[in-house]
């Protein structure tokens, strides 16, 4: 088929963009900035991973703002039994419930109370039951829900104009689901002060210092650790009428404090307080700890102070900052921090650009051992495909993370699956007599069909990977599915264009695509099915034994669904291990463990269970005493409640993928290739999990991701398999479905064999020099990809002759015949 020139000139004009909007990716960022915006503005953005930075999911603490609700429930009680003459004082607090001595005119009030503050049609945020005189209280789940929605929305805005005040260039700020809240700093050095930065309330309160414990006065700690000292509880002047704060030197001691004012009313009222209780001490109180409690020395009139202390200048900036931007209307919770330091990012940069390069080259030798100078060519056409890959994700201004790289490196393997079925579908119109144009014409349409098949299956694992992960995850799943599309589009659009140009040019009267060395393999006759029954019984034994593999030892699950801290330490000294250990065992509490990490100055430190922002802290804190140098090139905090919610929602996704390939498979082909290829994915999935369960490889998120890239890949080779038996199958003829099975099997042994060799090849490099994060990817794909080949070959063909034995039915106008 001949293309127009507007055709041509289109191929080109859209091949020379993808070229000039990807090559400023590759220029450092100097070079960069000397180009004109036109030509620069569509470069990737890295994520945090790669360039360094913080992730910090902030959750509503909802048992805090229960208790909060309470409190001013118990406000509006008060205030509806003192209007109608009622004692206060028999309202007691059970838990989560307010009880006091009442009446129906009492009950009728609160109630409308409720419904007004709910609002229309909706769920009350507080029940009100009355029964012999006693008159009981509760909050509602749907009031706390609103609540806690409310408090988010209030939250955002909080954050919003904290880390303003900081200069982080470039933040992301956004709700997450209802009472979530989605904080990312690029370029963050110092995690600690930015959890201080956004998860204190900052809730602050000058109250009156007491002779001593009484009613009405609370022991609160000081902030320096020398101890508590008896705070009125009544507070004399609320932090909200504070006007501004900054962080300064004290010009007589040169340490660094907040200065402070408040507004008019604010200011009044200090000059006030302070003039009525010179000789006593005034306690400035942040979140229940006093800051500095001085001696009232003389009335202060302007409405200005100061707050001294023993701080270093990030804890005075912070606290001005904090003071500044107001309070929180509710605490808020670390539920999942990941940090990575800068150098661990380039490092990362680095890695992926190395491994890239060597699967590259891989992938080329393969390509041109197998296919000459046709294979050189279509490793031409592979770099395009990174080109437009890249210059997509800069037009979708979409983020380029580690798992990203990870996806592009994959991709440079299972892109050319097409070129190889192509290629093995023209070798067999060449052998059958067709001259050079047919045979390309010929072999392209035969392999539409299972290149369309093979790449939907990989992108509905794709979709599903977007739709349950997050962040890096769905930056992975974007990448892949980019990739997967554009090499469709090269494969079968692109390199058949070449192809036609140059058997034209060249007049070709038969194409033989020969290897570099040799000659083209003809089809063997290998007999698969001879054997199958007890290809099949040691499948099934194997994906037993694996199943028990789950049960003892069992898989080695990480931080991301058991909920845990992770911490990577770096010195400029080797580690002193054993000492490290010993304090973290005695000063930080969960079930905490260290290894040595890579080179001798690196450390990895876990510790699993219920934790917190504060073990972060204790761990940073213990570690500076041991290590004074120390520092974190990365930091992941995952909470219980998200490690839950992780694996709940990886379990699905693997559910799903499954439940979608059955569904795709059983529309394109028929019930015995969807119920055999299901049968064979559930053995290679097994098998896959007892490989990581046996050599102990940590099970988390990126786990899954390769799982689930594994499904796709595993059904594309089985798409493969099935689709030349349901072709021969097709054709009629009385040829026993065992022939068939093993005829079809010969047929595609060299592009299964060559399709997980480059594959395999693209990922290896990734295992080997691509780091721990990118490790934990590739290990388990290199297990699943050879499991996946063996089971194409050796287990598929069996499971499809069992189920046509144990339910015949016509496919493809085939009746399915067991022969012996």
């Amino acid at each position: 088929m001949r293309r127009s020139p507007w055709v041509v000139a289109t191929y080109a004009v859209l091949l020379l963009f993808a070229v000039a909007t990807a090559i400023p990716n590759f220029l450092s960022e100097n070079f960069r900035s000397a180009l004109p915006d036109w030509a620069s503005s569509q470069t990737v953005s890295l994520g945090l991973d790669l360039q360094g930075g913080a992730h910090l999911l902030l959750a509503v603490d909802r048992a805090d703002l229960a208790e909060t609700r309470l409190d001013e429930l118990r406000q509006t009680l008060i205030a509806e039994m003192r209007e109608r003459e009622l004692n206060p004082a028999t309202i007691r607090i059970n838990g989560g419930e307010l009880s006091a001595l009442g009446n129906e005119a009492l009950k009728a009030a609160l109630q409308t109370i409720a419904a007004t503050n709910a609002g229309p049609g909706a769920p009350p945020d507080f029940t009100v039951h009355l029964s012999e005189g006693v008159l009981r209280l509760t909050l509602t789940e749907a009031g706390l829900d609103r609540a806690a929605a409310a408090a988010a929305d209030s939250s955002l805005e909080v954050i919003r104009h904290r880390v303003d005040q900081v200069g982080v260039s470039e933040p992301v700020i956004s709700r997450v689901g209802k009472d979530r809240i989605l904080v990312q700093m690029p370029g963050v050095e110092n995690p600690a002060q930015l959890r201080e930065l956004l998860g204190s309330t900052a809730k602050m309160s000058f109250q009156m210092v007491a002779p001593g414990p009484g009613q009405g006065i609370s022991l609160l700690q000081m902030r320096d650790g020398s101890g508590a000292i008896p705070v009125e509880d009544r507070i004399a002047l609320s932090g909200d009428r504070l006007d501004r704060a900054a962080s300064a030197f004290d010009p007589q001691t040169g340490r660094p404090m907040v200065i402070f004012a408040f507004d008019r009313q604010g200011g009044a009222s200090f000059a006030k307080i302070t003039a009525a209780n010179i000789g006593q001490r005034f306690a400035v109180v942040l979140d229940g700890e006093v800051l500095t409690a001085p001696v009232i020395q003389t009335a202060i009139p302007g409405g200005q102070g100061q707050i001294t202390g023993d701080f270093t200048p990030e804890e005075a900036q912070t606290l001005a900052v904090l003071l500044t931007s107001g309070a929180l209307p509710a605490s808020l919770d670390v539920v999942e921090e990941r940090s990575v330091g800068a150098a661990l990012g380039a490092d990362s940069i680095r890695a992926g650009l190395i491994t890239g390069v060597i699967g590259l080259a891989l992938v080329v030798t393969i390509m041109v051992g197998l296919y000459g100078a046709w294979g050189l060519l279509a490793s031409g056409v592979l770099g395009l495909n990174v080109m437009l890959t890249l210059t997509a994700l800069g037009l979708l201004g979409a983020t380029l993370t580690l798992p990203g790289i990870a996806g592009i490196i994959l991709c440079l393997g299972i892109a050319v699956d097409s070129n190889i079925l192509i290629f093995s579908r023209v070798r067999e119109e060449t052998a059958k007599g067709a001259n050079g144009i047919a045979a390309l014409t010929q072999g392209y349409a035969r392999a539409w069909a299972t290149i369309l098949d093979a790449n939907i299956t990989t992108l509905l694992a794709m979709l599903l990977l977007f739709l349950f992960g997050a962040g890096a995850i769905r930056g992975f799943a974007i990448t892949m599915s980019l990739g997967i599309v554009i090499s469709m589009f090269t494969a079968v659009v692109l390199m058949r264009f070449m192809m036609e140009a140059l058997v034209r040019r060249r007049k070709t009267a038969q194409l033989a695509i020969k290897p570099l060395i040799g000659r083209v393999p003809a089809p063997g006759k290998l007999s698969f099915m001879k054997r199958g029954r007890l290809a099949l019984a040691v499948s099934a034994v194997l994906s037993v034994g694996s199943l028990g593999l789950l049960v003892m030892p069992g898989p080695n699950f990480g931080i991301d669904f058991t909920g845990g801290v992770q911490m990577t330490l770096r010195s400029d000294a080797p580690v002193p291990l054993s000492d490290l250990r010993a304090a973290i065992t005695a000063q930080v509490p969960g079930d905490a463990s260290l290894q040595a990490f890579g080179e001798p100055n690196e450390a990895l430190i876990r510790v699993q269970g219920q934790v917190g922002q504060a073990t972060v802290e204790a761990v940073e804190q213990v570690a500076a005493q041991v290590i004074p140098d120390a520092t974190f090139d990365q930091i992941d905090l995952v909470g219980p409640t998200i490690g839950g919610e992780l694996a709940t929602t990886g379990l699905l996704a693997l559910g799903l993928a499954v439940l979608a390939m059955l569904a795709y498979i059983w529309v394109r082909f028929e019930w015995h290739f969807a119920a055999g290829a299901i049968a064979v994915l559930f053995l290679d999935v097994t098998k896959t999990f007892g490989v990581i369960a046996l050599m102990g490889w940590e099970v988390n998120l990126v786990t899954i991701v390769a799982l689930l890239t594994l499904i796709g890949y595993s059904v594309n080779d089985k798409v493969v398999v099935y689709d030349r038996i349901r072709e021969h199958l097709a054709d009629g003829g009385d040829e026993p479905l065992e022939d068939v099975i093993d005829r079809s099997l010969n047929q595609v042994l060299a592009r299964c064999i060559f399709t997980s060799g480059t594959t395999l090849a693209a990922i290896l490099p990734m295992a080997i020099w691509g780091g721990p994060a990118v490790a934990g990817f590739a290990w388990p794909m290199i297990a699943g990809v050879v499991i996946a080949t063996g089971s194409s070959l050796f287990v598929s063909g069996p499971v499809l002759t069992w189920l046509a034995t144990r339910i015949p039915a016509a496919t493809s106008g085939q009746t399915f015949e067991q022969v012996g």
